[in-house]
């Protein structure tokens, strides 16, 4: 195994060993603390961070604006406050050793303002900041005003080359690395384009490569690129170590962090992950931000897909083959479907899936009654927590804070599922883990076979540190 030496990475050396970052309460100051602290960079999540009273309780998430617009404002104010308290108890817990980093979506709700104010409430404490989930254009901006580093989180040369043209050739000096982060492997959300098959996933060197012959091109030879998504064991990617052809590489570990002593998600949860077979995480495209998502195919997930595969298309009148009336919610207003599909919907119905649901795309779905006020009443309680939500037709750029389209209840409501999973309590119950989103990588799997963790063992953060840095 080659040795695994210090990086030049924002400026200082440090391990090039990068927690990635998880939102919505995963990714704390604690664990991007203690990260930081055994040489690497940490990640604090500032996607709706925890904060706390004068008192250090948690503070719960709880809403009271009347309108969405209200709520966001809420959704904002708490995430600014999470974030800055996390940072504090990052940049506390790592003694001034290696980097903490925040990470957040740009397609947050409010991301920029929430960027703005937990960088200008933690002054000093943040060193980097890591962002991905559409195109940030404006992160060059905003980190050469604060003067920080700045990650912009790509999976492709491509997208790369189009945010260097368009902002970031203005603060070469502040880009302290490129992450790339495989679309198929990853955990969280990915971005794979309409023209890549997600059940077939491509060799990361070759794209990898590109991305840094696009880099070479705009004078970024020595600038590191960050592999994310399916590093486990640096001994699998020991042809990348000092690879001439790659130029400078870290490698950012995103499912492994979830299991260690201070991790703050449930014991329930940890002792999930170590029970997972291969295949157990899948790419998903329920999300509600319309990325593709990689979670444990957990009951949440099969009754999404269930949702979708109790679907029909209908004409609002008699046409072609939709001849067969259906009568759609209370008033019994009246749709056509085909007479094969009018034969789907009676089984459903004598499966107590009786009450059709309209999606955007004129089909109905089927679910249970108790299901269908769920789904009804997480729409009406949207926050805003995405700049545009398809599950609640939410959008914070569109006219009347609309996206035009009929809410898609063939999705869900992504904040109120993360935000019960990770605040389950410290032992959780399997019924939590079960009904809702369980991010992670395609390799959560391999928690059950490698023998770092044999006899359920859970290691600190610095001992996962010193594991990852023998190679094995």
């Amino acid at each position: 195994m080659k040795a695994i030496n210090a990086i030049r990475m924002g400026g200082v050396d440090v391990l090039p060993l990068i927690e990635g970052g998880k939102g919505v309460s995963v990714s704390t100051g604690i664990s991007s603390g203690h990260w930081a602290a055994a040489g690497g960079a940490g990640t604090v999540s500032i996607v709706n961070a925890d904060s706390y009273d004068a008192e250090g309780r948690y503070v719960p998430q709880v809403y009271h604006g009347r309108s969405r617009r209200e709520r966001q404002q809420e959704l904002i104010a708490y995430a600014i406050a999470g974030g800055i308290a996390q940072a504090r108890i990052a940049h506390d817990l790592s003694g001034g050793r290696g980097r903490v980093h925040a990470n957040i979506l740009w397609e947050m709700g409010g991301a920029e303002d929430v960027i703005m104010g937990v960088l200008e409430g933690a002054p000093g404490l943040i060193h980097g900041l890591t962002c991905g989930a559409g195109m940030p254009y404006r992160l060059s901006d905003i980190a050469a005003r604060f003067g920080i580093h700045y990650y912009p989180i790509v999976s492709s040369a491509r997208a790369f080359s189009a945010l260097w043209k368009r902002s970031f050739h203005k603060n070469p000096d502040g880009l302290g690395g490129v992450v790339y982060e495989d679309p198929w492997r990853a955990g969280g959300h990915n971005g794979l384009s309409n023209s890549e098959n997600p059940l077939n996933p491509e060799d990361p060197f070759p794209r990898v490569l590109a991305l840094r012959q696009a880099m070479r091109g705009f004078g970024l030879h020595e600038t590191p690129i960050v592999m994310a998504g399916g590093v486990w064991c640096l001994e699998e990617w020991e042809d990348w170590i000092d690879n001439p052809e790659l130029g400078p590489i870290a490698f950012q570990f995103g499912t492994r962090p979830l299991l260690t002593q201070e991790s703050p998600i449930p014991d329930a949860w940890k002792r999930r992950l170590l029970t997972l077979k291969k295949g157990d995480v899948f790419l998903n495209r329920f999300s509600p931000t319309g990325f593709y998502s990689s979670a444990v195919n957990n009951p949440f997930l099969r009754e999404l897909q269930g949702r979708s595969e109790r679907q029909v298309a209908y004409s609002t009148e008699p046409v072609g083959e939709h001849t067969a009336a259906y009568g759609v919610g209370a008033r019994g207003r009246q749709v056509f479907m085909t007479e094969a599909d009018r034969e789907h919907v009676r089984l459903w119905e004598l499966e107590g899936y009786t009450e059709a649901m309209r999606t955007p795309d004129s089909t109905l779905i089927f679910v249970t009654p108790e299901k269908a006020r769920e789904i009804l009443a997480d729409q009406v309680a949207c926050m805003g927590c995405l700049s545009e939500c398809r599950f609640s037709n939410w959008s914070q750029r569109g006219p009347e804070y609309s996206n035009g389209h009929r809410a898609d209840p063939r999705s869900f409501c992504i904040q109120k599922t993360l935000q019960a999973i990770a605040h389950a309590g410290p032992e959780g119950d399997d019924g939590v883990m079960d009904n809702n989103l369980m991010f992670g990588g395609t390799n959560a799997w391999r928690f059950a076979t490698d023998p770092f963790y044999a006899n359920g063992f859970v290691p600190t953060v610095g001992q996962l540190v010193d594991r990852i840095m023998t190679g094995r």
